[in-house]
């Protein structure tokens, strides 16, 4: 009976995950560039249970030769194996403000194996020098004249060096080039990953790190996109079907609650009932 405690115990534990996870999905529908959490929930390994039967009767000179007879198979529970961003674009959003960027994608290269399509980032960095990458273009401009994120990450060019204007006052082609009193500053600095799900680790403020640095996604040729100034790309929460899952999660949970209850039960009645003299 204990099996089950554990079983229905590893379900609640599942639910309460894919809740917290849904529940930040849901706080940031609204956060330009967030890419929404998904979560892939398996079973345990299967166990096959044997029962020991003795087939033979000892004497003094004879060893005990237990056999072991199948009982049947005994699933454990379930987890969550992993969680991964998807990286699907969201809406674009346009605000007219020349600080805003948003990434577009054209033709992106599909996996043969995986059939997921390669994702492109912003390449940002922050005071220590680290590399990172977001989909967040809501971009300003500091006290020095270096276009930022929110969290005060300096974006990079295509060589990777901070990008340093004289004012707000500037354009950004199609192809990344931007264009201040007619004449060029720099390119914005946009990655490539053609495995993003496995390569990309999500850090939180719409920010990933990977352990390799991503490619230059102006050298790959079979990778188009364009970047839209005045414009933002909007988180790709779909909040509807996360509403409906959050439910369908609680339901789940609460089935497993009760189950918890009725051997809790069947236990108490088995301690202070059954074989109770008097």
């Amino acid at each position: 009976m204990l099996r089950g405690f554990y079983t229905a115990a590893s379900g609640m534990l599942t639910q309460q995950r894919r809740t917290e996870m849904l529940t930040n999905n849901m706080a940031n529908a609204n956060t330009p560039g967030y890419k929404a959490d998904q979560s892939s929930v398996r079973s345990f390994p299967e166990m096959l249970l044997n029962r020991i039967a003795d087939e033979t009767i000892p004497n003094g000179n004879e060893k005990k030769m237990p056999s072991f007879a199948q009982v049947g198979s005994l699933n454990t529970g379930v987890y969550i194996q992993e969680t991964n961003p998807l990286f699907k674009q969201g809406d674009i959003k346009q605000t007219d403000l020349k600080t805003d960027l948003a990434l577009v994608h054209g033709e992106m290269p599909i996996d043969e194996e995986t059939g997921v399509a390669g994702a492109l980032f912003f390449t940002v960095q922050n005071g220590n020098g680290d590399v990172r990458y977001t989909r967040n273009g809501n971009f300003t401009l500091d006290g020095q004249g270096y276009l930022t994120t929110p969290g005060g990450y300096y974006v990079l060019d295509e060589n990777n060096e901070r990008i340093q204007l004289d004012n707000d006052q500037f354009t950004v082609s199609d192809n990344g080039v931007i264009l201040q009193d007619a004449a060029q500053v720099a390119q914005i600095g946009i990655a490539y990953s053609n495995d993003p799900a496995g390569q990309l680790v999500k850090e939180g403020d719409g920010l990933f790190s990977a352990d390799a640095e991503l490619t230059n996604a102006y050298d790959e040729d079979d990778v188009f996109f364009t970047i839209k100034q005045g414009y933002i790309e909007s988180s790709n929460v779909d909040a509807a079907q996360t509403m409906t899952e959050m439910l369908s999660v609680y339901r789940s949970f609460e089935a497993n609650q009760k189950v918890l209850q009725a051997y809790d039960q069947s236990l108490n009645k088995t301690v202070n009932e059954v074989g109770k003299i008097g």
